[in-house]
């Protein structure tokens, strides 16, 4: 039977959602606060590119989106790692023909929000902010930025998809029971640019993530289709080499020639486009329920995540193709549809957010040490060994349909075999020998059964 559903965020979980419920006969009503896009623009200063991989792209595929974004995409194969003297190093993600993929969200999100708009069943309205629900009535109240004036509308379902500082999670904050924990973190983010050259082509290696670790921060760049790259420095707000020291052009200039100066020389005016963008904060949201009555959260309004393993949107795309999965199964029971869904994505809502949380760690302070690079390396050439006994941690969070829980589980227990190899007399040279596939081969028969 029909519904007429409210969506609360325009993003791109939001824009998903209402592609599949509108192929599902729905009527959908997306409500979004800021501006349209295709009209406004999207707004930069404060962007991290995002990593598309197979979680996305399955979301994707199913809905028929996968061929409209493939070509404003830049497959990346691997990390380059930049130290301090200039010199890179590139460590593949996966196999040959595995690779996540650069995509400006801006440009995704114009492209999914112009496809959900194709659907007669849908009608999107801009410049309208949540301002109140009544979740008895399935009411929304709505606030136009511009005049203030407001309108109630009522539906059969409302999902939250809007975002890390949800409106419909605050409201659900205001009802019995619901739990949350939101954390900042000490560290934020500027964004900054290297242009293309002068025949737009890209002035560093353009089929990579590359990554400038330097300990208590790094900075990032993802390839652009311009030929531009999107650079993202991640700082801790305060104490040594901090933003806070960073509060003029000497300051910047300097700290930018110390510790990234392979770079400076690709990026001119850096201390003009450093005080042009703000320096953004990062946070976490664990919550629960995520289901009150008729409401439902979903995306990053459910769970969300830092930056650090590429998932934060293929996780809220796997919500939308894993609630399509239930309504297959369960049918119109929404209730029950929602019920398990949250029972079902939450424990992978926490997996993920803990394992991005590390992988911050290992981005900034460990990718750049020889030892970690060889403990990669193993990790690799095992799984290249008995590929169908063992995968790499990064490979079952980015190229497998495992859930975020059971990679994090497996990535912790496989830990126990690296530490264990990693201890080996003579490791760096004897890694690639047959004594220590051999005692892969064992330990991985005796506890990944």
């Amino acid at each position: 039977m029909s519904k007429h559903i409210t969506i609360v965020g325009a993003g791109l979980v939001g824009s998903l959602l209402a592609c599949y419920l509108s192929k599902r006969g729905h009527r959908v009503s997306v409500f979004e606060r800021r501006s349209d896009m295709r009209v406004a623009g999207y707004v930069g200063g404060r962007s991290i590119n995002l990593a598309l991989s197979h979680r996305g792209w399955k979301a994707l595929k199913k809905i028929g989106l996968d061929k409209e974004v493939e070509p404003i995409t830049i497959p990346m194969k691997g990390r380059v790692i930049h130290d301090l003297k200039g010199n890179t190093s590139f460590f593949p993600y996966g196999t040959a023909d595995q690779a996540i993929y650069s995509v400006s969200r801006g440009d995704l999100n114009k492209i999914m929000v112009e496809k959900a708009d194709s659907f007669p069943q849908v009608d999107f309205h801009f410049d309208e902010r949540c301002a109140h629900i009544d979740f008895s009535a399935n009411r929304v109240v709505f606030e136009n930025t511009a005049t203030k004036q407001q309108q109630t509308l009522e539906s059969d379902l409302i999902f939250g998809a809007d975002g890390a500082y949800s409106q419909v999670r605050y409201q659900m904050q205001l009802t019995p029971d619901f739990n949350i924990h939101q954390q900042h973190e000490p560290y934020g983010y500027k964004e900054l640019h290297i242009p293309p050259g002068p025949a737009g082509e890209h002035l560093i290696e353009k089929n990579a993530l590359h990554i400038w670790p330097r300990g208590n921060f790094m900075m990032i760049a993802l390839p652009n289709m311009d030929g531009s790259f999107t650079v993202t420095l991640f700082n801790s707000f305060s104490g040594e080499n901090s933003f806070a020291q960073l509060n003029d052009e000497k300051s910047v200039n300097d700290f930018f020639q110390n510790f990234f100066p392979d770079a400076v020389s690709l990026m001119p005016n850096i201390s003009k486009h450093f005080f042009e963008n703000p320096t953004s904060s990062l946070v976490t949201i664990r919550c629960y329920p995520w289901h009150h009555k008729n409401t439902c959260l979903i995306g990053d309004a459910a769970h969300a995540i830092v930056p650090f393993y590429g998932q934060g949107m293929n996780c809220g795309f796997e919500d939308v193709n894993e609630l399509d999965d239930l309504m297959n199964a369960l049918g119109e029971d929404w209730n029950a549809v929602l019920d398990t869904f949250q029972k079902q994505r939450k424990p992978n809502g926490d997996a993920i957010l803990d394992l991005a949380l590390h992988n911050y760690i290992e981005m900034r302070d460990l990718s750049g040490r020889e030892d970690f690079q060889l403990r990669t390396k193993i990790e690799k050439k095992i799984a290249e060994s008995f590929p169908d006994k063992f995968m790499t941690h990064y490979s079952m969070v980015t190229f497998s349909d495992l859930s975020y829980a059971e990679a994090k589980h497996r990535g912790e227990k496989q830990n126990e075999l690296l530490d264990e190899l990693m201890r080996l007399n003579d490791i760096a040279t004897i890694w690639e020998s047959a004594l220590v596939l051999q005692k892969a081969e064992k330990w991985i028969n005796e506890n990944l059964s």
